[in-house]
């Protein structure tokens, strides 16, 4: 079983670069579609795996990062947030990973349901037509 382990560095690194006060407000924003989307991604991971305290811990942060409907909060606050997520991203390294751990049936398709040839038994039966 591999590790999952670049999105959560990209994401890291992106919230450590975020700590300079100096980046353009466009940094931030593109911080938030990365970040939520990386943290969606692990949520289904931990879905997957069968991880029920990581899928909350994982949805409400990628909640915090959503662009769309935004946290607004000051700068020193978003510092304290960032520096908590990249503690969040880098324990998620080690508690999931790459594969099925629990019952993997979370976000597998059965792909021999999808090729398999109809039969005629498989087929149901017109319906009688009804004469007025």
């Amino acid at each position: 079983m591999k590790t999952i382990w670049i999105p959560q560095t990209v994401a890291s690194v992106m919230l450590l670069w975020a700590l300079n006060p100096e980046n353009p407000y466009g940094y931030y924003i593109l911080l938030r579609w990365v970040c939520c989307g990386v943290f969606a991604y692990l949520v289904f991971q931990a879905v997957d795996q069968e991880k029920q305290a990581w899928v909350c811990v994982l949805g409400i942060t990628a909640l915090i990062y959503n662009p769309i409907f935004r946290v607004h909060l000051n700068r020193e606050l978003w510092s304290i947030i960032n520096v908590v997520t990249i503690v969040i991203g880098v324990l998620s390294i080690f508690a999931l990973k790459e594969g099925k751990e629990g019952k993997g049936q979370a976000l597998t398709f059965n792909f021999r349901r999808v090729g398999r040839s109809a039969r005629t038994e498989d087929i149901p039966p017109p319906l009688a037509k009804v004469e007025s």
